[in-house]
């Protein structure tokens, strides 16, 4: 194996990245409600003049909530790929994969409440 650093390999994984983004915002569902309520926190953040450290824990906590996601959909893949068939511990993988992503939501809505709250009131 060829372990020498290759502009043109970065550059190709890049592409791969991109590929998959653009797969998870087209076949995962719930991504866009993410990327709607991402929205909605960027238009409140601007409206209320929130502070840089506001901003970064709402990309931070948003950025979480996303990654999880998109975790939980390449899990979901790989389960439908390697086990098409009903079986409990595929089941089970994609039930913590999920509640995984509840994890973050939940987090980022609580984020959410402390940075907007004071502003609102």
């Amino acid at each position: 194996m060829n372990n020498n650093f290759s502009l043109l390999k970065r550059a190709k994984s890049f592409t791969h990245a991109g590929r998959g983004i653009r797969l998870f915002l087209k076949t995962t569902h719930n991504a866009w409600l993410h990327v709607c309520i991402f929205l909605l926190a960027i238009i409140l953040g601007i409206t209320l003049h929130i502070s840089s450290s506001e901003w970064i824990s709402i990309l931070l906590a948003s950025g979480f909530v996303f990654t999880a996601e998109a975790f939980n959909s390449a899990i979901e893949i790989d389960m439908d790929l390697t086990s098409p068939d009903f079986h409990p511990s595929a089941r089970d993988t994609k039930d913590v994969a999920a509640g995984a992503v509840l994890i973050a939501a939940c987090t980022a809505f609580i984020v959410g409440l402390f940075v907007f709250i004071p502003h609102i009131f």
